[in-house]
């Protein structure tokens, strides 16, 4: 962080877990630990499908990848 009370340093994570807790955790409930990992592993919809307005409707894996 660049100074106290930054909060801005943190957006882009905040925004990630955001998205992965609405579109996978809570709607799944999974019921112990073991499941939600298992869920999670299986959770490249954020990644891999979801396209981004501020990547230029790109996903992050095809930034990443430049592909």
């Amino acid at each position: 962080m660049d100074g106290k009370g930054r909060a801005l340093d943190n957006v882009r994570i905040e925004r990630l877990w955001w998205t992965v807790k609405y579109e996978n955790i809570y709607p799944n409930a999974y019921e112990n630990t073991l499941q939600l990992h298992e869920g999670l592993e299986k959770y490249y919809y954020y990644d891999y499908e979801r396209k981004h307005s501020s990547l230029n409707k790109k996903t992050p894996n095809q930034v990443y990848t430049g592909y």
